[in-house]
């Protein structure tokens, strides 16, 4: 038997050209794959991998890179109800554009192969997937595999091991069943850490943005205010389908100091409920840490962002990448 068996994984292909999407399916088949489903549309392929849980995917970025990149990093985050967020990903190109392997990286993919490519080419990628996968890492605004290129750079930003139910069943040898046994018991935690993580982030967050909206003439206000609005229902949601239950009554207070601020009313008011409901909910998710310990944090990274350049700073992102754990 070879070191490593795709005869029971589960895998899925989008590619929007046929012939394309038929030979990845041949490459696949000499290497050993069997249980192989193609997807002709980005929705359908959307549709397999969230009410399924396939073991490897292998979706081409050609024509609607922007959208698969941004239904990746969705997948990614957990809060979407899909089956497995963890999944091995590759995405094929037929052109390496710079601006396609930034979206590519940020999506949370774990490779990306540039076509044409040989069979031993694609078979020496997924093998890597098998027996060195990247472990993960969590940010405000990035779930997926850690890129980081500088080992010695000092960071707080803890890696977690994803499940990898195709090593499960190509490497390690479980049938169907043990490797779905395995795959609910690892998912159950993954995704606890997940939540936990994201939540504990994305509550930092919201302070430094109550914070950079204490300057009313910033021309970033509206950008602030609008990433805002959008991390807390995010939180809101997440805090939902967790059931935690006093961080939605945070939630739901910052929701609502961000309409006043939306519709001027009372901006004094509404920056006062906006402070206090953002300081308690990082305390609720931070509670080993002292509330001094946090403020310092907090004023700590504004300067930091206040010290770089404002071209730094978009509407996609306002917060500059080095402050986004």
């Amino acid at each position: 038997m070879p070191r490593l068996n795709y005869e029971t994984t589960d895998t899925v292909i989008y590619d929007p050209v046929a012939s394309h999407g038929n030979a990845t399916r041949a490459a696949l088949l000499s290497l050993g794959f069997r249980k192989v489903e193609a997807a002709p549309s980005l929705e359908a392929f959307n549709e397999i991998i969230w009410r399924s849980a396939p073991d490897l995917a292998l979706c081409e970025a050609q024509g609607a890179d922007a959208k698969l990149c941004e239904m990746i990093q969705d997948l990614r985050q957990g809060i979407s109800g899909y089956a497995n967020p963890f999944l091995v990903i590759i995405v094929t190109a037929w052109e390496k554009t710079h601006s396609l392997v930034n979206r590519v990286l940020n999506s949370g993919a774990d490779d990306l192969l540039l076509r044409p490519f040989s069979v031993s080419v694609l078979g020496s990628r997924i093998d890597t997937h098998v027996e060195r996968r990247k472990n993960f890492v969590i940010t405000h605004d990035y779930v997926g595999p850690d890129r980081r290129s500088d080992p010695t750079r000092v960071s707080t930003v803890d890696l977690f091991r994803p499940p990898n139910s195709l090593k499960m069943k190509a490497m390690d040898g479980l049938s169907v069943h043990e490797a779905q046994a395995r795959l609910s018991r690892e998912l159950r935690s993954a995704k606890e850490t997940l939540n936990s993580e994201k939540l504990r982030r994305d509550a930092f967050q919201i302070c430094i943005l109550w914070r950079l909206l204490q300057e009313p003439d910033d021309p970033s206000g509206v950008t602030y205010l609008a990433k805002l609005a959008h991390l807390t229902q995010s939180m809101a949601k997440r805090c939902r389908l967790t059931d935690f239950e006093k961080a939605q009554e945070w939630c739901e207070s910052i929701q609502a100091a961000v309409e006043g601020l939306h519709f001027g009313v009372d901006r004094n008011a509404s920056m006062h409920l906006l402070g206090h409901a953002a300081l308690n909910l990082n305390q609720l998710l931070q509670p080993e840490k002292p509330k001094a310990d946090h403020l310092r944090a907090i004023e700590e990274t504004v300067e930091k962002i206040h010290a770089r350049s404002l071209g730094l700073i978009n509407a996609e992102n306002p917060l500059p990448k080095a402050e986004a754990g």
